[in-house]
């Protein structure tokens, strides 16, 4: 019926609806959706950028690229921070979360771009996680 919402049988969310009176929503629905993303972290991660920027020179990272075990190192070293209980980063005053996902996006945006230096070591065989995870669920099953 002219001027009702219909929704999508898939899928029961605003993502979705589709108005009769907007011929726009039938195209724009199938696009990547960036209305999901929360904003006030995007935001964040723009100041943490910027932060960058100001230290490194903005998009530097395209010009050079950047080497796989930098930004892994920094990621793992932000998150640790905040496990630990550091919520911000001394040197920015930003959040060490919004720290650790504007670094992979820049490693991401590098290897999207494909000037990114790849040097992870030899990897171990396909599963190994798996196979951690169940050695762990075994020893969990026979502590009981």
């Amino acid at each position: 019926m002219a001027g009702e919402t219909q929704l999508s049988p898939a899928c029961h969310n605003n993502m979705t609806e589709i108005k009769d009176t907007n011929p726009k929503d039938r195209v724009g629905i199938r696009k990547a959706p960036m209305s999901g993303l929360p904003a006030p972290v995007l935001m964040e991660c723009g100041l943490v950028k910027l932060h960058g920027d100001l230290k490194y020179g903005a998009y530097n990272w395209r010009e050079v690229g950047v080497r796989a075990s930098v930004y892994y190192d920094a990621f793992f070293r932000h998150i640790e921070a905040w496990y630990e209980g550091e919520d911000l980063d001394p040197d920015s005053g930003e959040h060490h979360i919004a720290h650790a996902i504007t670094g992979l996006m820049v490693l991401r945006d590098s290897q999207m771009f494909g000037n990114w230096v790849d040097d992870r070591p030899i990897s171990h065989k396909p599963g190994w996680i798996q196979d951690m995870n169940e050695r762990a669920s075994a020893m969990i099953d026979k502590s009981k």
